[in-house]
Parts: C-alpha cells; structure tokens; sequence
C-alpha cells in the first residue's frame, strides 16, 4: 500500500504540483460527522489536471455515497486501499464511475459510489 501510495503522488501531479497553494485543494465535504467520511479535490497547476480523494473513518462500508464533483464524465478508481492486494476486502466500484449531472456540494456534477469500511479510494478523470 505505501509503495502504491508513493508512487501515485510522485507521478499524478495533482497530488503534489501546488501543495503549498490554496488553489490545489478544496474540500467537496469535510462536514459528515454521522458517516465520518470526508472527501476533496486535489489539483495540478492545470485545474483540469484533478484528483478526487473520500476516506471513511468507520469499520462500516457506505454503500450509494454521493459526493459532488467537478466535472462529468468517467472517474477511473486509482487506488482502493480495500483491495484484496492490500489485505483488504474488495469492496470498491468496479474501476471507477460515470459522474452524472446531479448537483450536490457546489458542484454541477456528483457520483454515487462505495466508500469501503476504514478504507481510503482516489478516483482520476
């Protein structure tokens, strides 16, 4: 997991480009205290260049989460920290998700996915 983790940011620049500038982070939802999930948007210097971060903090999965997004389109799922590679029980979303044109969080856009029990997922456009 940590070799993977490692090695997704030193290669997606969203993950590390601007990380000392407020215009590479924004919190989709960092308020959900019931599910204790939060979810953020990482960007490169290229604001199109982004990554979409959920970690759910409890032992229980959340099934059909909604969370907003920037943007429509596919959102490939890059890591899963559930993955049975990692010891997991891979629970995940199939390799990623269509973003449909649901708003939620200030976004236009939103995904309905599986956030895995105590797991951490990142989704790339």
């Amino acid at each position: 997991w940590v070799r993977d983790l490692n090695h997704t940011y030193q290669h997606e620049r969203s993950l590390h480009e601007v990380d000392f500038d407020g215009s590479g982070f924004r919190w989709i939802d960092c308020q959900d205290n019931e599910n204790s999930v939060v979810s953020m948007v990482r960007r490169a210097r290229d604001p199109e260049d982004f990554t979409v971060m959920v970690a759910n903090f409890t032992p229980v999965p959340r099934p059909d989460y909604r969370i907003g997004v920037p943007r429509d389109g596919w959102y490939r799922e890059i890591l899963n920290s559930d993955s049975e590679v990692y010891g997991g029980s891979n629970m995940g979303n199939g390799g990623g998700l269509q973003a449909d044109a649901q708003p939620m969080h200030g976004f236009e856009h939103s995904m309905s996915l599986l956030v895995p029990p105590l797991g951490f997922v990142l989704f790339k456009k």
